[in-house]
């Protein structure tokens, strides 16, 4: 049976845990880490994941998760669907010797991540910041951001904008477009929630 979108998230973070920590996530840590609303949607996935034979758990222990078998070829396959050969480096100004390498690009780090999203970017504020009308960019669900950070800002509750945030006196934020045109935004720091920061910029050219 085809896993959904929240179960590949759920299967991926309890793999990316036990790679970092050496043992298995608790119910809560899956909860916190995937932003899930009760412990009870938790204990749903993993019930259904049990009965496709991507997990296995042991009874009334905090830490019994296992992964099977099942899930490390798909995980695997899906890795190498987001890996691309790095053949080396271009100059874009003077040229240089062509040596051919042999790495990888990934994309796993940020498609596997559930607080990894996507947005088409619609106009030219940020131009001077190479962020182009058309591009693609993924962002980090996040609420938090520094100075400087370019981030989506949701203002008073109705409108979006992909803005470099800064902080002003007065309990103020600056939301600063890379466009010499326009005018930064000015805002009560009340009327600002931050949803994202950028990661990365797409760019099809065809």
């Amino acid at each position: 049976m085809a896993l959904t979108k929240r179960q590949k998230e759920v299967l991926d973070f309890i793999s990316g845990f036990v790679e970092e920590n050496g043992y298995c996530p608790s119910y809560e840590e899956i909860a916190g880490g995937l932003r899930l609303a009760s412990l009870a949607t938790v204990h749903k996935h993993i019930s259904v994941l049990e009965g496709k034979n991507y997990l296995k758990r042991g009874f009334n222990q905090s830490r019994s998760l296992e992964l099977t078998a099942k899930y490390q070829p798909e995980h695997r396959r899906h890795k190498a669907a987001l890996e691309i050969p790095l053949a080396g480096r271009i100059a874009a100004g003077a040229p240089v010797e062509a040596v051919e390498q042999r790495e990888v690009l990934s994309f796993a780090d940020f498609a596997g991540d559930g607080n990894t999203y996507a947005l088409e970017v619609r106009g030219n504020s940020m131009i001077d910041d190479h962020i182009c009308d058309g591009d693609f960019i993924l962002l980090e669900r996040t609420t938090e951001a520094r100075d400087g950070d370019i981030v989506v800002a949701l203002l008073s509750g109705s409108e979006t904008t992909l803005k470099r945030f800064y902080r002003a006196p007065g309990d103020l934020v600056r939301l600063q477009p890379a466009n010499s045109a326009l005018s930064p935004i000015v805002v009560p720091a009340r009327n600002v929630e931050i949803q994202g920061r950028l990661l990365a910029v797409l760019r099809k050219y065809r």
